[in-house]
């Protein structure tokens, strides 16, 4: 078969930190000709990013995670679905045929790995974070390799093959755009300093009551504020600004990124591996509070990678005063030497150009199979 003709399998439902990534790789693949069917969970997130991509095949999956009680009615419930969810996957691999078969990550992608290998296919897992989880780690036991976001991951998977790719980030994000008329287009004034607030894609409410006590402390004449909050803090947010005189636009969500990204001098934000290659793509100084509920801690492994290389701060949700907050928003807006540092080198972290470079392996795995 001709390698610019591969049919590939992409699993990467759960959560936006796996689709969105997968998205990224399958419209690249989709680009170069290829056909793409896409695994998903049967979450909501899944069917209403899919939307927007009637371009891609996709099934569903009735597999779910790991539970943390071993013995327990759950773990009967998760191994019954995660039979289920291999059962699925062979019977789609004989109609599909696919030559090559990649997982994003989550127990949505376990089943079509562990599948693909049994058929004799090359099979790929992603890892976007700087710990692996559960399911990568139970997975890279059977991949042909590991595709890392993080050089540091390596070490949590010695026995598996490793090669870093960066993490993919959607195509849909755009490209920055000019500051001033982004500013504008969020109604805010186009030559004041600008900060951006977010959670990631499910909101952060740690993050947004934080930001409800800084609010008081901030110069209004000094900063305005894109303040993302998530499905449930945005009229707290909005009213508690307008009381402190500050300027801003608050949502729930913002679906065109790259506008809010370009408007930004500054970001505070969760520490996702999709949300900190964002940063990265549109290099961005921030200040990263790692959710602190995260497997592994995982997300304060990602942001000390950011930290170590001089682009970001880190501060704990727990223990982390308005006061501290505020006055580190206050420094690094009044100094743009120190920003400017920081932007080139959140710039340089990951590798460039991350789905094209998964692409790549995934085309090289079936050119080797058939030379």
């Amino acid at each position: 078969m001709n390698p610019k003709t591969l049919r590939a399998v992409i699993a990467c439902g759960g959560t936006g930190g796996h689709l969105f990534p997968g998205l990224a790789v399958a419209e690249v693949l989709h680009a170069r000709g290829h056909e793409v069917l896409l695994l998903v969970s049967e979450k909501e997130i899944d069917a209403t990013v899919l939307k927007a991509h009637p371009e891609f095949r996709a099934e569903k999956l009735p597999s779910i995670g790991l539970p943390t009680m071993m013995i327990s009615p759950a773990f009967v419930r998760f191994l019954r679905r995660s039979w289920d969810s291999f059962s699925q996957c062979r019977a789609i691999y004989r109609r599909f045929r696919p030559d090559v078969v990649l997982g994003m990550g989550g127990f949505t992608s376990t089943g079509p790995v562990l599948a693909a290998r049994l058929s004799r296919l090359p099979a790929f897992i992603h890892e976007s974070n700087a710990i692996p989880g559960r399911a990568n780690k139970l997975a890279s036991r059977f991949a042909t390799k590991v595709l890392l976001g993080f050089e540091d991951c390596e070490q949590h998977l010695p026995r598996a093959t490793c090669l870093v790719t960066g993490t993919p980030v959607r195509r849909n994000l755009g490209k920055a755009m000019p500051t001033a008329e982004a500013r504008k287009l969020f109604q805010l004034n186009p030559d004041r300093k600008t900060l951006l607030v977010t959670g990631g894609s499910q909101g952060a409410a740690g993050i947004n009551q934080l930001l409800f006590r800084v609010a008081p402390l901030l110069d209004p004449s000094q900063v305005q504020i894109i303040h993302l909050t998530g499905e449930r803090d945005d009229r707290l947010a909005a009213a508690n600004y307008q009381r402190n005189e500050i300027t801003h636009y608050v949502a729930p969500f913002h679906h065109r990124m790259e506008e809010a990204y370009s408007a930004a001098d500054l970001v505070v934000s969760r520490a996702g591996a999709s949300s900190l290659s964002e940063l990265s793509q549109f290099a961005l100084p921030s200040i990263l509070i790692p959710y602190p509920f995260a497997t592994d801690d995982h997300q304060s492994a990602n942001a000390a990678i950011y930290e170590r290389n001089g682009a970001a701060e880190i501060l704990p949700e727990r223990g982390t005063t308005p006061e501290a907050l505020a006055a580190l928003i206050s420094n690094l807006l009044n100094d743009d030497a120190r920003r400017l540092r920081m932007s080139t080198a959140a710039h340089r972290i990951p590798p460039s150009a991350a789905a094209e470079n998964v692409a790549d392996v995934m085309q090289a795995a079936v050119l080797n199979r058939e030379s």
